[in-house]
C-alpha cells in the first residue's frame, strides 16, 4: 500500500514497559481542514483492518462522514502491520521481540500525530468500529479536553472476560501449530491461521445469521465454504505475529489502566466529556449491549442505541445497516 503517509517520533515509550526506537504510525487524510480547524473527524482501524477498510465502511459522498465536508483522519494501529508491527520492525525488536503496546500507546501516538505534525487542537468526532470503538473510548478518556463526541460502534471501553476467553482461542489456534515456531516460524503457520478464521467465523457474525442460513448471500451454500470463502482469505494474509501483537492489546483494553484513574472503571467512564453515542451490535458476542448499556450509564450524558441486526458483530460492513448508524452519527455532528 502506498496510500498513506508515516508520521515518525523516536525513543517512544510503552505503557507497560520498553520502547519502540521509532515508533512509526501510518495514516491517510481525506478531505480538507477548514480555516477554522473545527471539522476534524479521526477514524482509528481495527483488529486486522487497516485504513482502506476502515475508509470503505465509515466514509462516502452520501455518509454522515463525508470529505466534501470533513477532514478525515484514518490511522492503523500499531501491529496492525502498516504502522509499526512485528512483520517491519528491524531488529532486536522483530517478530516475537516485537514488544506489547497498548490502547494508551495508540491513542498517546495519535495525539502526537494530530498535535505535532497536523496541528489540531480538537477533534469533532472520533468513530470507530471494533477495536475503533475501543479506541473511541480510550480518546474520550485520555484526552477528555480535545475530544467533542465520540462514536463506539460495536466496541467496549475495558475488554470482557467472556471476550478474553475468544481471544485465547485464537492464540491457541496459531501457537499449537507446529509451523509457528514460537514465533520464529519460515513459513507462515497456514492451518493455525485456518483454525483461527474458523473460531473468528463463530463469534463474528451471529446465531440468527447463520440459523437462517443468511450467508447465502454471500455465495456460500453451506456454513463451510462461508468459513472458506469468506473467513479464510481475510486472514491467511496476514503475518501471525502481528495477529498474536495485537490479539494482546485488544486483551489489555481497559481505559481505567494507568495512573489517571488507578484501575477506578467508573471513574474514567465518568470523566468522559465528549458527546457520547454508543452503538453495539443487538446480537455481538464480543461487546453484548449490556456492556455498552453499563458504560451509557457511566458516562455523563451518553446514549446506547443497539443496532438492530442479525450481523452480530460484523453489522458495519452490511449496507442495510448502514441508515441506522449514520443517523447517530449525524446527530453527533449536528447535521442531522
Amino acid at each position: 500500500m502506498t496510500d498513506f503517509e508515516i508520521f515518525e517520533t523516536a525513543n517512544f515509550a510503552l505503557q507497560k514497559g520498553g520502547s519502540l526506537p521509532t515508533a512509526r504510525l501510518a495514516y491517510k487524510t481525506l478531505g480538507k481542514l477548514s480555516p477554522t480547524r473545527d471539522n476534524v473527524v479521526l477514524i482509528p482501524s481495527w483488529y486486522s483492518g487497516t485504513h482502506r477498510e476502515a475508509e470503505f465502511c465509515m466514509v462516502g459522498t452520501h455518509r454522515a462522514i463525508t470529505p466534501e465536508r470533513y477532514f478525515i483522519v484514518l490511522t492503523n494501529l500499531l501491529s496492525g502491520g502498516v504502522s509499526s508491527s512485528p512483520s517491519n520492525t528491524p531488529a532486536p525488536y522483530e517478530g516475537p521481540r516485537f514488544p506489547r503496546t497498548t490502547l494508551h500507546d495508540n491513542i498517546r501516538l495519535q495525539h502526537m500525530l494530530m498535535t505535532e505534525k497536523l496541528g489540531i487542537e480538537r477533534i469533532r468526532l472520533v468513530a470507530g468500529w471494533s477495536m475503533a470503538a475501543c479506541q473511541a473510548f480510550q480518546w474520550g478518556a485520555q484526552y477528555p479536553d480535545m475530544v467533542e463526541a465520540i462514536a463506539p460502534i460495536c466496541g467496549s471501553a475495558r475488554t470482557a472476560q467472556f471476550n478474553k476467553v475468544f481471544l485465547l482461542s485464537l492464540r491457541r489456534a496459531l501457537e499449537l501449530d507446529p509451523a509457528f515456531n514460537d514465533g520464529y516460524y519460515e513459513r507462515p503457520p497456514l492451518r493455525g491461521l485456518q483454525a483461527f478464521a474458523a473460531i473468528y467465523a463463530g463469534w463474528g457474525f451471529s446465531e440468527p445469521f447463520y440459523r437462517t442460513e443468511a450467508f447465502r448471500g454471500m455465495n456460500a451454500r453451506s456454513y463451510e465454504e462461508f468459513v472458506e470463502y469468506f473467513w479464510e482469505p481475510a486472514f491467511i494474509h496476514h503475518d501471525a505475529n502481528d495477529l498474536l501483537s495485537l490479539l494482546w492489546t485488544w486483551h489489555d483494553g481497559n481505559i481505567s489502566d494507568g495512573p489517571v484513574y488507578g484501575g477506578d472503571f467508573d471513574k474514567a467512564l465518568r470523566a468522559i466529556k465528549a458527546r457520547t453515542i454508543i452503538l453495539p451490535g443487538q446480537y455481538d458476542s464480543y461487546f453484548p449491549p449490556v456492556d455498552s448499556e453499563y458504560e451509557a450509564s457511566r458516562v455523563p450524558g451518553a446514549k446506547c442505541r443497539p443496532i438492530p441486526s442479525i450481523w452480530g458483530h460484523m453489522t458495519l460492513w452490511n449496507p442495510e445497516d448502514a441508515p441506522f448508524i449514520d443517523r447517530s452519527l449525524h446527530e453527533l455532528l449536528g447535521t442531522g
